[in-house]
C-alpha cells in the first residue's frame, strides 16, 4: 500500500472515532440506565416491581429487615444530592460517605463501588446532573445495627479496565458496575462473603413480589454448568427459564437488556470462570 495513501486512512480513522467518541454523559446514561440498573432501587415501583414512569431516580423505600429499613434517597437533582458537589457526589457512590462525614448504609453496594473506575464514576456523576428533577420527599433510612465507621481506606485511584469481550472485563461488570456478584453471594456478619462463598447463591430479597432466592451462579451443576449461552441470556436479560417460565424482581432484567452485546458477552465470559461451589444450605 503506498505509503502516503496508508497514512491518509490512518488520519480517516481517528478522525472519525473522534467524531463517534462517546461523551462522559453518554457512557454515564449507559451505566446507569443499563448495567448499573441505579433505579432499580432509587427508582419508585408499583405494586407489581414495575418502576412508575416519569419517576426515574426520584427514591423510594428498598427492603424492610429486622435489621434496618432502607430508603433509596432521590438522586435526582431535586434531591439532597443537587446540592453536592461533583467530587461529593463523586465518593458518596463510590465510598458511602456524604458531605457531612455521615455513612450510607446497606443495601449500596459499596463493597462493589469501590472499584469503580474514576473514568466511569465521573461519567455517572455527569450524568445525574442531566436528568429530569423529580420532587420526591424520601425519609431517612432507619438502621438497627451499628454501621462501620466507613466500608475500607480512602479510595485514591481507580483505572479503567480494557472494554472488550474478554472475562477481564466481564468481571468488571458483574461487580463495580453491575454487582451482581454481591448479591448473588451469601452474606455473613460483615457483608457478602466474597472471600469464601462467591457467587453461590442463597441470599433471600423480600419485596412486593413475595421473597426471591439469589441463584447459584457459580460454575456447579447447583449453579449454570448445565446452561447454555443462549439460556443464559435469556435469564439475564428476561428474566425466562429454559422451561419459560418467568424469574422474579429485583433481578434487573429491564437494564441489563440494554447492555451492548460485546458487553453481554464479556458477562457470559466471566460467569463460566467462577470457581464452582454448592448451594449455600
Amino acid at each position: 500500500m503506498n505509503k502516503r495513501f496508508f497514512a491518509a486512512c490512518v488520519a480517516l480513522a481517528v478522525v472519525g472515532t473522534a467524531l463517534c467518541a462517546e461523551t462522559p454523559q453518554e457512557r454515564g446514561a449507559y451505566l446507569i440506565e443499563g448495567p448499573a440498573g441505579c433505579g432499580n432501587c432509587h427508582s419508585p415501583i408499583d405494586e407489581t416491581g414495575h418502576p412508575i414512569p416519569g419517576q426515574m431516580l426520584a427514591g423510594r423505600m428498598v427492603i424492610e429487615m429486622p435489621e434496618f429499613t432502607a430508603y433509596a434517597p432521590n438522586i435526582t437533582p431535586a434531591g439532597h444530592v443537587g446540592a453536592w458537589s461533583d467530587a461529593e457526589l463523586a465518593r458518596a457512590i463510590r465510598e458511602g460517605i456524604r458531605p457531612d462525614g455521615s455513612l450510607i448504609g446497606p443495601p449500596m453496594p459499596f463493597s462493589m463501588y469501590r472499584g469503580l473506575s474514576d473514568t466511569d464514576l465521573a461519567a455517572m456523576v455527569a450524568y445525574l446532573r442531566t436528568i429530569p428533577p423529580v420532587e420526591n420527599e424520601v425519609p431517612a433510612s432507619d438502621y438497627r445495627i451499628p454501621l462501620p465507621p466507613a466500608y475500607g481506606p480512602p479510595v485514591e485511584s481507580i483505572a479503567d479496565v480494557p472494554r472488550g469481550p474478554t472475562a477481564e472485563y466481564g468481571a468488571y461488570l458483574a461487580g463495580p458496575v453491575a454487582h451482581c456478584m454481591e448479591c448473588h453471594t451469601p452474606f455473613g456478619p460483615h457483608g457478602p462473603m466474597l472471600d469464601t462463598d462467591l457467587g453461590r447463591g442463597g441470599l433471600q430479597i423480600p419485596g412486593p413480589w413475595g421473597v426471591s432466592v439469589a441463584s447459584n451462579i457459580t460454575g456447579h451443576d447447583d449453579g449454570l454448568a448445565g446452561y447454555s449461552d443462549a439460556e443464559l441470556t435469556a435469564m439475564i436479560t428476561r428474566g425466562q427459564r429454559p422451561d419459560g417460565s418467568q424469574m422474579l424482581p429485583p433481578m434487573p432484567y429491564g437494564y441489563l437488556a440494554k447492555m451492548t452485546e460485546e458487553d453481554l458477552t464479556a458477562l457470559l465470559l466471566y460467569l463460566r470462570t467462577i470457581p464452582p461451589l454448592p448451594d449455600a444450605e
